[in-house]
């Protein structure tokens, strides 16, 4: 299982045969049958049980303290606390796209609605769509969408080719990171709702109608709780803060990583762990980071649930010694500076432009 990914009705599949796996190469193979054997491709169904009803206590005590806080500039405290279950939220979606949770496509994609549609306001098919072709070709300058040069450029051919925003901001990239990811939350509801007008969308109707719940009644809570100017406070501490956790849970494990372009052939094994950085720590940040932080077992096998990637790490850095691939792996602190350091690199080009 977990070998490689594709649109699915309902979740993000993954190709489960061992022999499908052998066509990747034989050393995925080897790999794949001993984490197989091991039993981590199996479901955990009371893990995710426990994990969805903290989350949800989370998400529902967060808004329970809004409601009682009332008219109070603590409520700004609140906003932050709200950003965490949200982010809690969108990383169990990112569960329920691959498949870890429920074998059933269906069963995955409704809750995966419900969880990105209507809690967060994240369109889960525009996402997943997204996600799956990251998941196909991880920084690939031509194929990933998540190193495309929309306004940061990740590498410097993309410097070079750079123009209007993404050449000015480009240059000072590194120090204005961290201030565009208080801009990413208001981004993705953005791109999730532009998206509702592409005809390809499945289940387009569905979506919106759930995205428009979702603000009628987000934007219609703030507002019921808070006079205008706070209302306005808090959905914008709100909304920074949701998009710099979600910054931390995802840029930190492949930003600084090679970017990869047409002229690189690799195999599944090696453009799957080259491209991918483990971050280092204890239970607080798996729990934090939903588990992203062992991205390379991640990225190996998309569907093995979360608490099996701790397990199955040493056998694919084992492995990965073995055949010599590099296995990246540091603490969180150190994976920021070196996105941060590739950053400010590669827009060199730029500023000596200027």
């Amino acid at each position: 299982m977990g070998i490689g990914e594709s649109i699915g009705d309902g979740h993000v599949t993954v190709v489960d045969s061992p022999r499908a796996a052998g066509a990747r190469g034989s050393d995925f193979a080897k790999l794949a049958r001993r984490i197989a054997d091991a039993g981590l491709l199996d479901r955990r169904p009371g893990y995710y049980t426990a994990r969805a009803t903290l989350v949800a206590g989370l998400f529902g005590g967060a808004w329970a303290l809004a409601a009682v806080t009332g008219d109070s500039w603590w409520q700004l405290g609140v906003a932050a606390l709200l950003a965490v279950a949200f982010g809690q939220v969108t990383l169990l979606a990112h569960d329920l796209a691959h498949g870890q949770v429920f074998r059933s496509r269906r069963s995955s994609r409704i809750a995966g609605l419900v969880a990105g549609n209507l809690l967060t306001g994240l369109s889960y098919g525009w996402w997943m769509d997204k996600h799956t072709r990251h998941h196909a070709n991880p920084n690939h300058e031509e194929r990933d969408p998540d190193v495309a040069p929309d306004i940061l450029v990740w590498s410097r051919r993309q410097a070079g080719s750079s123009r209007g925003v993404a050449r000015f901001v480009g240059r000072w990239q590194a120090y204005l990171f961290f201030p565009l990811l208080t801009l990413e939350g208001l981004n993705l509801r953005v791109s999730s709702l532009r998206a509702l007008r592409r005809p390809s969308m499945k289940d387009r109707g569905l979506e919106a109608v759930l995205l428009i719940a979702h603000n009628a009644a987000y934007f219609g809570a703030v507002f019921a709780l808070l006079p205008p100017g706070k209302a306005l406070a808090f959905l914008a501490v709100h909304q920074a803060c949701f998009g710099v956790y979600l910054g931390c849970a995802f840029a930190p494990n492949h930003k600084g990583m090679p970017v990869l372009t047409a002229d690189d052939e690799l195999d599944f094994l090696r453009r799957q762990v080259l491209t991918s950085r483990n971050v280092s720590g204890g239970r607080l940040t798996t729990a934090a980071l939903g588990g992203l932080n062992y991205q390379i077992e991640h990225h190996l096998f998309p569907s093995m649930p979360t608490p099996n990637l701790r397990v199955a790490r040493p056998i694919v850095r084992e492995h990965c010694a073995a055949l010599g691939v590099d296995y990246a792996e540091c603490g969180l602190l150190e994976s920021w500076r070196q996105a941060l350091s590739h950053l400010h690199a590669v827009g060199e080009p730029l500023r000596a432009r200027r």
